[in-house]
């Protein structure tokens, strides 16, 4: 059974691999139900779709592409080599979207569950919440891979654990051919809990390029706490499609940090939250770096949609060579969600004449008492600045990377687990000297 496109565009091509890969007899009715809704969509999107506007994903799916995944093995010195790997954490290590439970360090059963997704099926969690994001029908993407995802990783922390250590999810990807590959994660915080996740992504030595579609379905129940950082480092052989979708009871609280310091061509955040119930709490950091010919596209949306809840978005981004970035923030605030504040904010440095930032930050209002505000900068490294430190005898690349260093700091001073902070201050670093 062949599962890789043909002389035909992976578009064209899909209709055949999901048949081949899922046939009716396998009677897959929420797959299918799934695929049908992405091709009502209108399948992989185009920049006819606003969304999609500045970001076009057709040249990145033109090549022969397969969906069945390799047997591929890692061994403890690959993951070493991959330097990704953080001090005081539990550790997850995926490879190709699947659990690998002998390179993993659990959290205490205790407090907190994980397992493949396949193994939860039965539990009340996935019963109640996978696939239930509210916006889920509203992607492309995220259909795509309801369809087409193997399996994936499920965490449930339990109610009023509290964990001493973040966990650590490394993504690991590799393919002797080009790979279409469908990463699946359902994150369940119950009640009182509180986690902090880490993520990181990388190509293994040797692999082809491989396309990553990511979809995360986040809960977090009522007075729970969960952080999610993504370090989205990679390499060149990767592109991505990451969606993050995230429901949140009374009186939680959410932070998710986003920091793109990687050499993929491409790579599309979408972040989707949903404050369900008052006094609900969110705040949202990210900081890019493009150079070359990269395309990074922030898409972010946040749904007040009851009373007295909070939202804190600042998004940073640094343009270098002919690099194109996006970011559109969307703030809903629905007609229930009286005394709503919420505040947005994209700042962008585009340091070559050639590159180039379509930022779009935008309020919908539907409430009469609420404190909103939205805006969004795009300048360059002040002049001023720069010949202060050339003065001072320090040369202009290192000016430079200090006043970037210095732009990111609203950033990277919120991230509160130290490995963290200093791998994201070491990779913006070698970015910026490249």
């Amino acid at each position: 059974m062949s599962t890789a496109t043909k002389n035909i565009s992976f578009a064209d091509a899909l209709p055949a691999l999901f048949e081949a890969s899922y046939p009716q007899a396998n009677g897959h009715t929420a797959r299918k139900a799934a695929f049908e809704r992405f091709k009502t969509l209108g399948g992989i999107p185009t920049v006819k779709v606003e969304d999609w506007k500045y970001t076009n994903v057709v040249p990145f799916l033109r090549e022969e592409i397969g969906i069945s995944l390799p047997a591929t093995q890692v061994t403890e010195a690959q993951l070493e080599a991959t330097g990704l790997l953080l001090p005081d954490t539990y550790r997850l290590v995926l490879v190709n979207g699947i659990l690998q439970p002998g390179l993993s360090t659990l959290p205490p059963a205790a407090q907190a569950v994980v397992s493949k997704l396949s193994e939860a099926e039965q539990t009340p969690a996935y019963q109640q919440y996978f696939s239930q994001s509210k916006k889920i029908g509203e992607h492309h993407f995220a259909q795509l891979n309801s369809a087409l995802y193997v399996d994936g990783l499920f965490i449930e922390i339990k109610a009023k654990a509290q964990l001493e250590q973040p966990i650590h999810i490394i993504h690991l990807y590799h393919s002797d051919a080009s790979l279409f590959v469908n990463p699946r994660q359902l994150w369940v915080a119950n009640e009182g809990s509180a986690a902090q996740i880490v993520e990181s992504a990388a190509a293994l030595d040797g692999s082809a390029s491989v396309f990553v579609n990511s979809l995360t379905e986040a809960v977090v129940a009522e007075r729970a706490q969960l952080s999610q950082y993504q370090l989205q480092t990679g390499g060149s052989q990767l592109r991505f499609v990451n969606q993050t979708m995230v429901e949140q009871a009374g009186k939680s609280l959410y932070n998710n940090y986003t920091f793109t310091l990687s050499d993929a061509a491409f790579i599309r955040n979408n972040l989707n939250i949903s404050l369900d119930a008052e006094r609900t709490e969110t705040h949202m950091y990210g900081f890019y770096i493009a150079a070359g010919h990269q395309l990074v596209d922030n898409h972010t949306s946040v749904d007040h949609r009851m009373p007295h809840c909070e939202s804190n978005e600042l998004y940073r981004g640094v343009m270098l060579d002919k690099a194109t970035a996006v970011f559109n923030g969307k703030i809903y605030v629905h007609e229930d969600a009286q005394k709503t504040n919420a505040f947005q904010q994209n700042n962008n440095l585009v340091i070559s004449p050639e590159a180039s930032i379509y930022t779009k930050p935008q309020l919908e209002i539907f409430a009469d008492d609420v404190k909103c505000s939205h805006g969004c900068t795009i300048g360059q490294v002040s002049d001023d600045a720069l010949f202060y430190l050339r003065a001072r005898g320090i040369g202009e690349a290192e000016a430079r990377n200090l006043l970037v260093k210095a732009f990111a700091f609203d950033i990277t001073a919120q991230v509160n687990i130290p490995a963290v902070r200093k791998q994201v201050e070491q990779l913006a670093s070698q970015y910026l000297s490249a």
